[in-house]
């Protein structure tokens, strides 16, 4: 069925749906909000703590220093305690971070397909809860 609409579809046409379809996949990068859309209350942040532990400690550590046992040869996963953040401390490039891996190796896994939107939130609050304080929400 595809190609026969695109046999009938004017070339013009099929010029603006690839850069449409272009343009969803470049604005799904970043998440729908820029702030964090859910309130670091004390259930968000255990519940961001339980993911932490069933993902994120093997590499991150239990204490996340980026001393866990299972982080693959040869990288160094942050410590995600202290104030130095080089992919970004904004609540929503942490996020990002979280649903989408970090590049170009991909040594951080992407777990968007994992984890809902609102656990990758809790998560950020959890690690919000870890850091230093007055961090750039």
């Amino acid at each position: 069925m595809v190609r026969l609409l695109t046999r009938t579809l004017p070339p013009l046409t099929l010029i603006f749906a690839c850069a449409s379809a272009a343009a969803a996949a470049q604005a799904a990068t970043k998440p729908a909000a820029t702030k964090n859309p859910v309130a670091s209350t004390p259930e968000s942040i255990t519940a961001g703590k339980a993911l932490f532990q069933k993902y994120c400690r093997f590499c991150h550590g239990d204490d996340a220093k980026g001393n866990g046992p299972q982080a693959p040869e040869g990288t160094h996963p942050p410590d995600l305690t202290d104030a130095v953040w080089d992919h970004g401390s904004a609540d929503f490039q942490i996020f990002a971070n979280i649903r989408d891996g970090i590049g170009p190796k991909f040594d951080m896994k992407p777990y968007g397909m994992k984890l809902m939107p609102q656990d990758i939130w809790n998560l950020v609050n959890y690690l919000r809860s870890i850091g230093p304080q007055g961090k750039q929400k």
